[in-house]
């Protein structure tokens, strides 16, 4: 009597394991011209090494705002390709933008202060400061202490 193999469900072609599965896994990552993987950079410093001399200082005084509205413990890592700050959770997201820096402190930050915000540019989750104004580090640290705690907060419930 010949013996059939049974299949397990979830092996072969149909999981990936066919011809060229052994390939993919080995696979170098592609890499950009810095060096980190194509479209973010690996950390906060070769964000900002991206960023053009003419924005740069406006993203180092907006991250010197944050910095001094954040908990001693946040650190500053990279979030959706872009640099953010994180205690638990995500506190803030910033970036520069050729017309604009953007601050994310996220909706209901953005709900809460809304008539300050009245004079600027927002969406959903976004604050845009435009480049040609100087930059609102109070507006910015009042923000950030906000997120915090609703962060806080949240943490607690």
């Amino acid at each position: 009597m010949a013996r059939t193999k049974k299949r397990k469900a979830g092996v072969g072609r149909a999981a990936g394991k066919g011809p060229g599965a052994a390939n993919k896994a080995k696979r170098p990552v592609s890499r950009g011209k810095h060096g980190s993987v194509k479209g973010g950079p690996r950390d906060v410093d070769e964000c900002f090494a991206r960023v053009p001399d003419s924005a740069r200082s406006r993203l180092q005084q907006m991250r010197a705002a944050i910095q001094s509205a954040a908990p001693a413990g946040a650190v500053e890592i990279i979030s959706y390709k872009i640099p953010a700050f994180k205690t638990k959770k995500i506190l803030v997201w910033y970036a520069v933008f050729a017309e604009h820096c953007s601050l994310f402190p996220t909706a209901s930050v953005i709900e809460e202060f809304k008539d300050e915000l009245s004079g600027y540019t927002t969406s959903k989750g976004t604050v845009q400061f435009p480049n040609d104004k100087a930059l609102p580090t109070g507006l910015i640290k009042k923000l950030v202490k906000a997120r915090v705690a609703q962060s806080e907060e949240a943490q607690r419930s």
